[in-house]
């Protein structure tokens, strides 16, 4: 059970050595003590996220596609595992638990298919009949907020199309159920997806760590699940850091 910050490839403690624990919601009892993200720490995952994306962009989708296709593989291989862990930090039962570990897979395995349909458009505009071309490239790093509810599919649902897109990401899973994602890592690492290109960074401090990322210029998607409350505040944070696109 991995229970560090997962940057760059690799684990390691946070800035300020903080951990905070996780709990078993049937016994009540701390099941693990994970180690909690600083601002240092948010800002070494956006060094290596940054360092990383030119390479990851430049990759065809069809070198993306199997990459994806591989973790989805991966990830159904270690099914059983990966719901055992579910019903430990969330309490769900094993058949939710199971059924949730089947659904998560499978956004790697749709995405390896979408990742080569990337496709773009020409159309004559219709005042002049010049011709627009419309083409999709990859926007840069992702920030993923995920929810305590869903540990593994709210995660692996947002991870998959930004990889597919050639984004790298910044997950910060929820502080109640943060060990299906950092479970997760490992299999990116077989899949070979190089390092810097996911980052998951569990914290206690998530609304300081959140509004740190979303004020980066450097971090240009968003993707949230949660109340409304935290995602009012979110838009809040991100709309400072709206940018007139390059032309």
């Amino acid at each position: 059970m991995h229970t560090e910050l997962y940057i760059d490839g690799r684990w390691r403690e946070g800035a300020a050595r903080e951990r905070f624990d996780v709990v078993n919601p049937a016994t009540e009892e701390p099941l693990a003590s994970v180690a909690s993200a600083e601002i240092a720490d948010a800002d070494a995952a956006l060094e290596a996220a940054h360092a990383a994306f030119a390479d990851w962009a430049a990759r065809s989708p069809r070198q993306r596609s199997e990459i994806l296709r591989k973790i989805f593989e991966l990830m159904t291989a270690r099914l059983p595992e990966v719901a055992r862990l579910i019903t430990l930090e969330n309490g769900k039962a094993r058949a939710d638990a199971m059924g949730e570990a089947v659904y998560a897979a499978e956004f790697f395995r749709w995405f390896a298919e979408e990742a080569v349909r990337a496709d773009g458009l020409i159309v004559r505009a219709p005042a002049s009949g010049a011709r627009i071309v419309v083409q999709h490239k990859p926007a840069g790093i992702a920030a993923l907020v995920t929810p305590w509810n869903f540990p593994a599919a709210m995660g692996t649902r947002k991870i998959a199309p930004a990889l597919a897109a050639g984004c790298p990401v910044i997950v910060k899973p929820a502080s109640a159920t943060p060990l299906t994602m950092l479970a997760l890592a490992p299999l990116f690492e077989e899949a070979g997806v190089p390092k810097g290109i996911v980052n998951i960074l569990p914290s206690k401090k998530s609304g300081a760590l959140i509004d740190h990322l979303l004020h980066d210029p450097r971090v240009r998607v968003v993707s949230f699940t949660g109340s409304t409350e935290t995602g009012r505040k979110l838009l809040r944070s991100a709309a400072d850091c709206v940018v007139t696109p390059a032309m």
